[in-house]
């Protein structure tokens, strides 16, 4: 812990954020990005939805302040890498180059504090190999804009009863046979990837559902999203890996440690209530 309160991590990875797009849980990441004061931050792709946009343009102030803290931290503390994904797939050609202090690639290596050489991408390199087909893929689509409704409603009434947030969405996806297939070869084809380079895990976003599992020998993190579960995954000095739910009242996060991946670990961190 920091003098001024904020928790230190060496590095942090967020995807999936969907600035622009009316389910994006901005306040919650703004919360997140207060608490911490993080030495190297991975912006694993689909950070702007830019799909989303180009069907209604929609920018409250939270999305604003969002660019703009990711923006002072590049400048200030933070080592800020933008990998982009689908939904801003046009900042996809500026690979290689750099935005003010924060350097675009579509893809790279990280080495962890223990030595562990992480590959880092958003993971829509592979969706061909997962897609069932088009008819599927609509199907798909329609289906996660349904779950995502509920959802938003069912958190406004949790929300009254002062509850905290919780996925209605997650929890529906994990009962839905052909969701689990589906997930079941992203991680594989991530994985084969990390296998074909030699190294000895990927990280990676895409799919919003944030896990720590091991596959053919391989180590798969996915961070997650701010769509529905508020995620993000972690590293400490001391090179240990974390996959963090920020979505509890006063910045109470849910825990869970690639060394103990059975475990739910808790820690609470101060901090302004999240809406």
């Amino acid at each position: 812990m920091k003098a001024d309160g904020k928790n230190h991590l060496k590095t942090a990875w967020l995807s999936d954020i969907h600035l622009g797009n009316k389910d994006c849980k901005a306040n919650y990441l703004l919360d997140f990005l207060d608490n911490h004061q993080i030495d190297r931050l991975y912006l694993v792709g689909d950070i702007i939805d830019m799909w989303a946009m180009s069907k209604q343009f929609r920018w409250p102030d939270s999305h604003n302040q969002v660019l703009h803290k990711i923006w002072q931290i590049s400048q200030d503390e933070t080592e800020v890498i933008y990998l982009p994904g689908n939904h801003d797939e046009p900042l996809q050609k500026y690979s290689g180059m750099s935005f003010g202090h924060i350097q675009v690639a579509r893809e790279c290596i990280h080495t962890t504090e223990k030595g562990q050489k992480l590959l880092v991408l958003h993971g829509d390199q592979f969706d061909e190999q997962v897609c069932f087909g088009p008819i599927h893929a609509w199907i798909g689509d329609k289906a996660y804009d349904l779950l995502l409704f509920i959802n938003r409603w069912f958190n406004q009434i949790r929300k009254l009863r002062k509850k905290p947030y919780w996925s209605l969405a997650g929890h529906i996806k994990s009962h839905i046979k052909s969701a689990n297939v589906a997930i079941e070869r992203y991680k594989k084809a991530c994985c084969a990837r990390a296998l074909e380079n030699r190294l000895d895990g990927v990280v990676c976003g895409h799919i919003h559902h944030p896990e720590i599992s091991h596959v053919d020998g391989i180590d798969y993190f996915n961070d997650g999203d701010w769509i529905e579960n508020c995620s993000a995954l972690t590293e400490d000095n001391q090179g240990n890996l974390n996959l963090v739910f920020w979505t509890h009242t006063q910045g109470e996060a849910e825990l869970f440690n690639i060394n103990k991946p059975s475990t739910k670990l808790k820690e609470v961190h101060t901090g302004s209530e999240a809406a």
